[in-house]
């Protein structure tokens, strides 16, 4: 209870007993209470700049694992770019020896991702921002250079696959079995200026003459397409034409027999037909001949199955020789 407060009354000659009016109570209970919500908030304040509150300090120990985690995202990304690296040089170094592909171009391997405004919405973070853009920029060009690296490996598979098919349709065995032969391989009559066995003049022999027995198996030398099938009495007799793709075209003439249809697909070591002496041909023999870019070539170079390289150069050799031709 406060201290009452009296006041001498001069026209009454008495102390009289002082009563505040309310509203100057209501006033001090105001002002004390200002006074003690204004000491508090400069207190609260304070505390809180001296000291962090459980959750401050739990969002402090989050961020900070959150710059770990971010450093350590960093450094792999680092690590795997080294390793994308290497992939890219072995697959260069693989596929230039193996295809003479170009390598991927070291300014378009090394380009980033374009876009001025594309990291800014991360900028707003004071903390992480520079970290998290950093991350995000390595992010985005090792995903652009595995695309590239992809790319490249779709684009060596197809080279593979159609260097395959080349192989497969380039004439590289010959068309009769040398247990077949009637003699020697050693002995055929060659590509190049021949004495003709009827006429008995110097022409130009533009294939390979395989003496066999009538009806002998003939094999298609290479994957390809039958582009002409027709019977000329007074020359190659029955003969067709394969188409190989690539340039190469081959002719397999004086057949006994043919096998196959104009314009079927055939396979390389596929019987297509057998051997004869229709046409002008002097003795049951095949005729065959290479032809690239339109143009005859010798079919010795392309009869390379089952010879050594010591054979292979002694056939050369001796298929140069100016013998008679069987047509």
């Amino acid at each position: 209870m406060g201290k009452e407060k009296f006041v001498y009354n001069k026209q009454t000659l008495r102390y009289e007993k002082v009563v505040e009016p309310l509203k100057i109570k209501l006033l001090r209970v105001f002002a004390f209470t200002c006074a003690v919500l204004f000491f508090s908030v400069i207190v609260i304040a304070i505390y809180n700049r001296t000291f962090d509150s459980p959750k401050e300090q739990a969002l402090k120990r989050e961020l900070e694992q959150a710059k770990t985690q971010i450093y350590a995202i960093n450094n792999q990304l680092d690590n795997y770019t080294k390793i994308l690296e290497n992939m890219k040089d072995r697959q260069e170094g693989a596929f230039t020896l193996a295809f003479g592909m170009e390598p991927i171009e070291k300014d378009i391997w090394q380009s980033g991702v374009g876009g001025v405004d594309r990291y800014s919405s991360l900028t707003k973070y004071p903390n992480t921002g520079e970290l998290m853009i950093d991350a995000t920029q390595k992010a985005d060009k090792l995903g652009r250079q595995m695309a590239l690296l992809s790319k490249s490996l779709d684009t060596i598979i197809n080279t593979a696959k159609d260097r395959e098919k080349q192989f497969a349709s380039i004439p590289s065995i010959k068309p009769i079995r040398e247990d077949k032969l009637n003699r020697s391989i050693n002995l055929l009559s060659g590509f190049g200026r021949r004495l003709h066995p009827i006429h008995k003049v110097m022409k130009m022999h533009n294939g390979i003459d395989f003496s066999a027995k009538r009806g002998t198996p003939i094999y298609a030398t290479g994957d390809g397409k039958v582009v002409l099938k027709e019977n000329k009495p007074n020359g190659y007799g029955k003969n067709i034409v394969v188409s190989h793709g690539y340039g190469y075209k081959t002719r397999y003439a004086h057949m006994s027999e043919v096998l196959v249809k104009n314009g079927q697909e055939v396979k390389k070591g596929e019987i297509i037909g057998k051997v004869g002496s229709t046409g002008t041909s002097t003795a049951p023999h095949l005729h065959y001949e290479v032809h690239y870019m339109g143009r005859p070539v010798n079919p010795i170079h392309f009869v390379l199955d089952g010879l050594s390289t010591e054979e292979y150069q002694k056939m050369i050799d001796l298929s140069t020789l100016n013998n008679q031709s069987f047509d």
